[in-house]
């Protein structure tokens, strides 16, 4: 039975690399956001919106709970999951937890290409953004430093680079086991 929760900064390739993990390993993929949207009908940004940060985090927890039951599952968490009530030692405990670990500079030229999909940078000059980056991450790193692995995210890039991670990935949780 697998159960993995990938765990990292917005842009650190959570998705990318679940997915490429789960289809390799002919499992479930989940993205906690989309199964959050999927599950209220509403955006990430409305429910947001609708129930402040801490409604939000108390649907995203629940939510963690539901999916941590799964069985034979890949799945990716939001950028803030790990960071709140037992969060992380919740993910510890039901699976592998594996942190995504980027260099700034590499979330900095991800997060550019596309901030429209991420309303939290949105209208965020350069500037701001890098040092809104800088800061966030810093205040995360000791709840992702928590996952029982660190993990390369910074090259997924090309589908050679996603395939290569896929492996690497492959070695570090069988070398664990």
């Amino acid at each position: 039975m697998i159960r993995l929760f990938l765990i990292g900064y917005m842009g650190a390739g959570k998705t990318t690399l679940g997915k490429a993990y789960a289809r390799k390993m002919k499992i479930s993929f989940i993205d906690l956001d989309w199964y959050i949207e999927e599950r209220f009908h509403k955006t990430i940004n409305q429910l947001f919106s609708e129930n402040g940060e801490d409604g939000f985090r108390l649907i995203e927890r629940k939510a963690l709970h539901e999916v941590g039951e799964f069985e034979d599952v890949i799945i990716s968490t939001g950028g803030g999951t790990p960071c709140y009530f037992d969060n992380i030692e919740y993910m510890n405990r039901q699976g592998n937890t594996v942190f995504l670990e980027v260099n700034p500079d590499i979330l900095f030229v991800r997060l550019k290409i596309a901030p429209q999909n991420r309303p939290i940078i949105q209208g965020k000059t350069d500037d701001e953004l890098r040092s809104f980056i800088a800061k966030s991450l810093e205040a995360r790193l000791p709840f992702y430093n928590r996952a029982q692995r660190i993990f390369d995210g910074s090259k997924l890039q090309t589908e050679k680079q996603i395939e290569q991670s896929v492996c690497s990935l492959q070695q570090l949780l069988n070398a664990t086991h």
